[in-house]
């Protein structure tokens, strides 16, 4: 494993945010180049397959991200020097998802010359993940062949996420009319705002779900006023919301315009909840395995792949997108053997 590991290191010390891949984009060719593997690549993604691909077969994706969101405040290390203490390598990227490229790479190199595979094995390593752009895995749907499963790296301890929540931001705007502070007169927005975050907090959706419990909503944003005097004519705010699969985005949406009295626009309705059925085979080729499976409330390319999918990958999503991001070597060894172990009894 240690020449994935040196790739990761490499992978760490360039920057690599969303749309801004080139760099790491690189450091991943040269590596296929020099391990004499044939590649394609779009933009800023690279995508390979199998030594001895054939028509006919059921064909198998293994892809995660190379981009990264900026390094958080309160590093204590140069976010980009990968850190290595025993174990433990620190890095921006290092778990979110690094860890998961290198693990899924080095098992589809295990996979790349062996003649009677029964399926085909495309790796994709992709990009703008982190901010849902149109240049990663979506600009490959009609490039890659059709898949019949899909894994997704992510950090997710290696355990099998086989539902995941969908995001639906929208940026809302209270109205009111302005006047002065010291007069009773106006129409203060920021107070219309706060009776609707009020409402959204206490709202809950009828229907729950199993593996991914209830819609969340969570403000996460407000905006109000130009100066202490001057009673504000318009508060802007921003709801994360959190679909399960008994919701569509815009079933969502629909609930909640008609919720508040803030007027509602949507970002995107792409994100919808996803899942896979617990009867596919991979599903079941995990519980003989023992892995545990679990409905992640997070989102990822998953939302946007129309093809059968589950989310597995080293690391913790805890981790992520903190100061101080970081892997273990031992859990990246482990992912790459997990993934072996998981498509050498799979029969789709």
């Amino acid at each position: 494993m240690e020449k994935y590991i040196t790739l990761l290191k490499s992978l760490i010390a360039v920057p690599s945010l969303s749309g801004r891949e080139e760099q790491a984009a690189a450091v991943l060719r040269t590596f296929l180049q020099k391990e004499g593997i044939l590649y394609s690549c779009s933009g800023n993604n690279t995508w390979a397959v199998n030594l001895f691909f054939e028509e006919g077969k059921p064909v198998v994706w293994f892809n995660s991200h190379i981009d990264t969101v900026k390094p958080a405040s309160g590093w204590d290390t140069d976010p980009y020097m990968p850190v290595e203490e025993g174990d433990r390598i620190t890095g921006l990227g290092s778990n979110d998802a690094g860890a998961s490229v290198v693990a899924l790479l080095a098992a589809f190199l295990h996979f790349h010359p062996l003649r009677d595979l029964p399926f085909n094995l495309v790796f994709a390593a992709t990009a703008e993940e982190e901010n849902s752009g149109e240049g990663g895995i979506r600009s490959l749907l009609e490039v890659l062949p059709p898949a019949d499963l899909v894994v997704v790296g992510e950090p997710t301890r290696m355990e099998m996420a086989i539902a995941e929540k969908g995001l639906l931001v929208l940026d809302c705007t209270a109205r009111g009319r302005a006047g002065h502070a010291a007069r009773n007169e106006g129409e203060n927005a920021l107070y219309k705002a706060l009776d609707d975050i009020t409402l959204l907090r206490s709202y809950r959706f009828p229907l729950g779900s199993e593996l991914l419990g209830p819609v969340k909503i969570t403000v996460t944003q407000i905006e109000a006023g130009t100066q202490h005097n001057v009673i504000p004519d318009t508060c802007r705010f921003i709801a994360d919301v959190r679909t399960n699969e008994h919701y569509r985005n815009e079933e969502a949406f629909r609930i909640i315009t008609g919720l508040i009295g803030s007027e509602v626009k949507p970002r995107s309705f792409r994100l919808n909840s996803s899942g896979i059925s617990p009867g596919h085979p991979v599903v079941c080729r995990a519980r003989e395995l023992g892995i545990p499976l679990f409905g992640s409330p997070t989102t990822s390319d998953q939302a946007v792949i129309p093809y059968p999918s589950v989310k597995i990958g080293p690391g913790d999503s805890a981790r992520s997108h903190t100061a101080g991001e970081f892997i273990l070597r031992s859990e990246i060894t482990h992912g790459a053997l997990r993934y072996i172990s998981l498509l050498e009894g799979l029969r789709l």
